[in-house]
């Protein structure tokens, strides 16, 4: 069954492939780290949950999305979140990670099961860092403020 996918009033003007991810939270860290490392075609663009970027675009998302727990990804104009949202950059990454999209095949009840129970135990099993990443120079040009 295909997952609702609400159209982003705030996708105007913003890149084809954003990233929203908690930046205090050291599991979101290390995806965006992981994600920058295999981006050749460096076609994903980052922003913080906490930023004015991604407090506008979470507000085209219904309220019970837009905590800080839920990974959000506008890919096309279109918001998706919490298991979603990681199968399709997995599929957008390319290469072998593509493979992970295949997981769309279960239940999004399922899929999201598994995500919640990580998201709402990151900060104990992962750690939280005191303020959002700051990305280097060189990666600059990839954050969003």
């Amino acid at each position: 069954m295909a997952e609702p996918e609400p159209t982003a009033p705030a996708g105007k003007g913003l890149p084809a492939h954003l990233l929203l991810f908690d930046g205090e939270c050291n599991l979101c860290n290390a995806l965006v780290q992981f994600i920058l490392r295999r981006d050749h075609h460096k076609r994903f663009r980052f922003a913080a949950l906490q930023s004015a970027t991604g407090q506008r675009v979470a507000r085209g998302l219904p309220p019970q999305e837009r905590a800080m727990d839920s990974l959000i990804y506008l890919r096309h104009g279109r918001l998706h979140t919490r298991s979603t949202a990681a199968l399709l950059v997995a599929r957008d990454l390319g290469g072998l990670w593509t493979m992970a999209y295949g997981l769309m095949v279960l239940p999004r009840f399922v899929r999201n099961a598994g995500y919640d129970l990580v998201a709402r135990h990151r900060y104990r099993w992962f750690g939280k860092r005191q303020a959002c990443m700051v990305p280097t120079e060189k990666l600059m040009d990839r954050f969003l403020p």
